[in-house]
């Protein structure tokens, strides 16, 4: 196997005419190469994504050493957040690719009888993923497995501010496909926007909502496809009726995993007013048993992930800073150590309207929690702002979680549970509105890279429609007449 070519540009500023070049001479070996891929059965494409799987499980140790070196994320959450997440997918997709990819038979109306349909999924053809520092290995070998299983030849642009692991990405890449299959390209945001001049069939994109719209604007030129996996200001709520201690438990999981930078992590909690002091009880005792069971402190847990990098530590800060300086009350945590790009897991109460954490996406870890009387309040709260990825409710009423999950808007949601929906196979996962546009994982995502072609075989010689045909005589408008009345 040849190894796939990969397109560096410099660090940062404008991107030169001869990488720009390099660009469009690496997308038309792309393009050229798409007919081939496109007529690729099963077999081949499951090849790819086994040897895919057999690189993950190949290079294990050396997908910990990228993630620590980027942001010192735990080998243990590496394993359950970017490995098995991918292997979950890899798996699900080689299962079901035979019958994603066969012709689905259609029935005919009856003024269709003698027709025969079907829908057949066909590959867009060349496809850009533009994936996200956060979960900087799986928000880009989850898409990419989709656009393989779909035979698309795929460009990866990865994020700038995890070095280590686009790195890694690279080598994947050089070492499983052919440089006009899978191609990756490193550079920052000039060489994002010079990728998004070019025509692509569909572009993945993963992060901001503010990003995310620059991309948009960017497909629009092309009329190209669009998935937009986007953020938002994920609620949970959590009732009288719950469960405290494993409502706590869950939501500082979910939360706190990734150091809080998880697009579907809770933003902020809405607390029935009568047990706010139990659950931050509870939360307390979660995020020590979490980060501190030897009662070391919690900077020296090897469990916390850091901050990605200054620039994120200092807005977070801020976002601290403003909510205390408006008379915000910190319930746990709240150390800052730039040095070490750490921010304690930390719970903020009080927290009056205006505060910038109340308005901005937070992705860190730093957790509002708020109060209400009636569920009505929370509804009206929520669907006051901008539709979220995720909701999370926990409840043991039944009515209660119909009556949440009925009335507000939201891309996913989880059930006395948070996040862990975002690893089902089986379920769409994406936005809606402001969090996001389309759908990914499993099928939805082997949907998203290909293109459903409706297709009509119509009988040669006398069909039902032909009878129908000009002129439009006054038997003719009879038939007509009776087709719209009766089918």
């Amino acid at each position: 196997m040849q190894p796939a070519a990969s397109v560096s540009s410099a660090a940062s500023g404008p991107v030169t005419t001869a990488a720009a070049n390099a660009f469009q001479a690496q997308f038309d070996a792309l393009r050229q190469r798409a007919p081939a891929l496109r007529r690729e059965g099963v077999s081949e494409r499951r090849a790819r994504l086994q040897k895919l799987a057999d690189w993950l499980h190949a290079n294990r140790t050396a997908i910990h050493e990228a993630l620590h070196a980027d942001f010192r994320k735990p080998a243990a959450e590496t394993d359950m957040t970017e490995i098995w997440t991918s292997l979950v997918e890899l798996k699900h997709t080689s299962k079901h690719l035979k019958r994603w990819m066969a012709r689905r038979r259609v029935s005919a109306s009856l003024a269709l009888l003698g027709t025969r349909s079907w829908v057949q999924v066909e590959p867009k053809g060349v496809v850009l993923i533009i994936s996200p520092w956060n979960y900087p290995f799986y928000l880009a070998v989850g898409p990419l497995i989709s656009a393989i299983a779909a035979g698309n030849a795929v460009v990866i642009k990865p994020a700038e501010q995890t070095p280590a692991t686009s790195a890694l990405l690279q080598r994947l890449c050089e070492e499983l496909f052919r440089p006009d299959e899978v191609v990756l390209i490193q550079g920052d945001k000039e060489v994002a926007t010079e990728l998004l001049k070019l025509p692509w069939d569909h572009i993945f994109f993963t992060g901001s909502p503010e990003v995310g719209k620059i991309v948009m604007r960017a497909a629009a030129q092309h009329l190209s496809g669009l998935t937009l996996e986007l953020g938002g200001k994920n609620p949970a709520v959590v009732d009288e009726t719950a469960n405290l201690r494993d409502a706590a438990e869950k939501i500082v999981w979910g939360k706190f995993l990734n150091n809080g930078q998880t697009c579907v992590a809770p933003d902020y909690l809405l607390v029935q007013e009568s047990v706010q002091p139990a659950l931050l009880v509870e939360l307390k005792g979660a995020i020590q048993r979490a980060y501190n069971p030897d009662g070391a402190g919690i900077q020296h847990s090897e469990s916390l992930a850091r901050v990605v990098n200054h620039h994120h530590l200092a807005r977070l800060a801020g976002l601290l800073e403003d909510a205390q300086a408006r008379g915000a009350t910190v319930a746990a945590g709240g150390t800052v150590d730039a040095a070490q790009n750490y921010i304690e897991p930390t719970i903020l109460t009080n927290v009056p309207a205006g505060s910038r954490i109340l308005e901005e996406e937070i992705f860190g870890p730093l957790l509002p929690v708020l109060t209400f009387k009636t569920l009505s309040e929370t509804t009206d709260y929520i669907n006051a702002r901008l539709k979220p990825l995720a909701q999370y409710v926990f409840s043991s009423s039944a009515e209660n979680r119909r009556f949440l999950l009925e009335n507000v808007s939201a891309g996913g949601a989880g059930v006395n549970e948070t996040v862990l929906h975002f690893a089902h196979p089986e379920l769409p996962t994406g936005g809606v509105g402001n969090s996001g546009l389309g759908k990914a994982h499993g099928h939805s995502g082997f949907l998203a890279f290909s293109n459903e072609k409706g297709v009509m075989r119509q009988r040669v010689g006398f069909t039902g429609i032909k009878a129908m045909y000009p002129p439009y005589t006054p038997k003719v408008r009879k038939l007509i007449g009776l087709l719209v009345k009766y089918l």
